[in-house]
């Protein structure tokens, strides 16, 4: 298999798929899941599909072999030695060289909220996707969980949970340092309102209704989100929608109209104006360059 090939699928996929493991639309069955690259990609022939995952957070990391990692609408190459950070919600998938070897953990989200802190610096860092070197400690944690997880032992849920939570840390440190120290601000009022953002986005609300959700004022929202982000809360709201956009118009065969439509616009040649004035490229420009 050709692993330079392109991943867009274009071929009978109306929306973006959401999964919880590769490939499964199933729970989580258990406080982790692990598995082997090699395991589940026999299985579904080295390459696994765009999707997101709506509560899961996953750990990817190559040991051996080598393939391409997309992430939203660009492709990376992933080689041995890197790990992927993968968050809830955000379009990716993989393709593989056959016989590529490496572990891939995978957390509910609420597990791993749960075990962060505000002000520590740890979300910011694991809530961005990211292809990052892996130290000799992360490979030996992921080793501790992947021993860990067959057994039934007395405890095994919470040595599991521990080394996750231990795990999460170290991949957060190997971030860090290829972080920018302002982008690691980690602000309560950010979070919820990109909470609100994430359930609304369809609706169209104003910065002045978020605000009244999350009960402080339009000025005080944008002034934390700028502080936060570098851009304003109404620059956070169009973002958003641009962001599923294009997610829309790489990974799915919907028309640009029929995806207009869905993101809540009314009038498609008004859409095509937001876009083309967030991305500098009409959406049918954008698509075309994909698939050259």
């Amino acid at each position: 298999m050709d692993i330079s090939r392109h991943l867009w699928y274009k071929s009978n996929m109306s929306e973006i798929e959401n999964f919880n493991l590769f490939g499964e639309s199933r729970d989580l069955p258990d406080v982790v899941h692990c598995e082997t690259i090699e395991a589940r990609s026999l299985v579904h022939d080295w390459e696994f599909k765009a999707h997101r995952h709506a509560r899961l957070h996953q750990f990817l990391l190559i040991d051996t072999g080598r393939g391409l990692a997309q992430i939203e609408d660009k492709q990376h190459p992933i080689t041995a030695g890197y790990l992927v950070n993968m968050p809830m919600g955000v379009v990716h998938g993989f393709s593989f060289e056959p016989g590529t070897q490496g572990w891939v953990v995978t957390l509910a989200s609420e597990l791993l909220e749960e075990s962060l802190r505000d002000g520590e610096g740890l979300r910011p860092l694991l809530n961005s996707a990211s292809i990052v070197r892996f130290t000799p400690e992360i490979k030996q944690m992921v080793q501790a969980v992947f021993r860990e997880y067959p057994t039934r032992s007395f405890a095994r849920a919470h040595i599991l949970r521990t080394l996750s939570g231990v795990l999460a840390g170290l991949v957060a440190r190997a971030l860090s340092a290829h972080t920018p120290t302002a982008a690691r601000a980690d602000h309560g009022l950010q979070r919820r309102f990109e909470a609100y953002l994430e359930k609304h986005h369809l609706e169209h609300l104003g910065v002045a209704e978020y605000a009244d959700l999350l009960a402080v004022t339009p000025t005080h929202l944008s002034r934390i989100m700028r502080q936060a982000t570098g851009q304003s809360a109404s620059a956070a709201i169009e973002a958003r929608l641009i962001r599923e956009a294009r997610r829309h118009l790489a990974f799915s065969n919907l028309t640009i109209s029929e995806i207009a439509y869905q993101l809540g616009y009314t009038d498609p040649a008004y859409f095509s104006r937001v876009f083309r004035r967030a991305t500098g490229q009409s959406p049918r420009d954008f698509r075309l360059a994909l698939e050259t």
